[in-house]
């Protein structure tokens, strides 16, 4: 994880939605420095706000319009079908030219963001991973025609708090993000829960087969990250002629992993263009 502060110093951030994503990118700009004082929160559940304000030690209002009022970036940190809703209970006041707005609604784009917003608003499109619960998310963003290098250095600055970023250089690109990252957490789960099965079938405590799951996944992925190396290279290194590596992966090989995930980022990237047309 790197610094939340570079881009964002001197700013008041405001997250719309105290939810989990909400909670996570507003703990990672504080664990990363961040003053408290200069982030806030806003949720219509009381319960939730408590836990933010206690949690965190940030401000949370019951008002979106206080929110605003008070932040120069706002995190629209919203399920999908409550982004226009909530803009549109904004009113149409000149102020909210002023902030930038950042959502990570999955599937609502850019245009219909502005469409709520005063023409020439700022924007910055995101998706991120539920990784970012624990600093280790993957975001991509794409800025919209009226947000300048500030604006991109904020969003990417908002997300390195919790994680990667990187950003796309079109909006179209997310939907393949979605399909990816914002979906593949999920497939790891699924390919966790069967190695740890497997490990239990041939005789391993269910528990121990779990963590050796669990960590070999997880440094497999820091490998990766911290050489540099390609996959299909590191595979190579682990891979003896004749031996076990090379008997299990023919076995992977023949049941159709890799042409299922190739399957599953399809189907999800396809699912995602589908809702952002609806």
């Amino acid at each position: 994880m790197t610094s939340g502060r570079k881009g964002l110093e001197g700013l008041r951030i405001g997250f719309i939605g105290a939810g989990a994503m909400g909670e996570a990118l507003a703990g990672g700009l504080v664990e990363a420095g961040h003053e408290t004082a200069r982030v806030a929160a806003a949720d219509a559940d009381p319960a939730r706000r408590k836990r933010v304000e206690e949690g965190l030690g940030i401000g949370c209002f019951a008002d979106n319009d206080e929110l605003v009022a008070a932040s120069d970036v706002v995190v629209l940190a919203l399920k999908p079908g409550l982004v226009e809703p909530v803009l549109a209970g904004l009113g149409a006041r000149d102020d909210l030219a002023r902030p930038l707005w950042i959502s990570v609604a999955a599937g609502v784009s850019i245009e219909r963001i502005a469409a709520a917003l005063p023409k020439g608003a700022r924007i910055v499109r995101a998706m991120p991973n539920t990784p970012a619960l624990v600093g280790s998310g993957a975001t991509a963003f794409a800025a919209g025609e009226h947000a300048g290098p500030d604006d991109r250095d904020a969003a990417r600055a908002l997300f390195e708090s919790v994680g990667i970023a990187w950003e796309a250089p079109s909006e179209g690109l997310l939907d393949a993000v979605t399909g990816l990252s914002g979906s593949g957490p999920a497939y790891v789960f699924v390919f966790l829960e069967a190695l740890g099965d497997a490990g239990v079938r041939m005789g391993l405590p269910r528990d121990a087969a779990h963590r050796l799951a669990c960590q070999t996944v997880a440094g497999a992925a820091r490998l990766a990250m911290e050489t540099g190396r390609h996959p299909g290279d590191l595979k190579d290194q682990v891979t003896s002629p004749g031996g076990t590596t090379i008997a299990g992966l023919e076995r992977l090989e023949a049941g159709g992993l890799r042409a299922a995930l190739h399957d599953a980022v399809e189907a999800a990237t396809r699912r995602s263009r589908e809702l952002g047309e609806t």
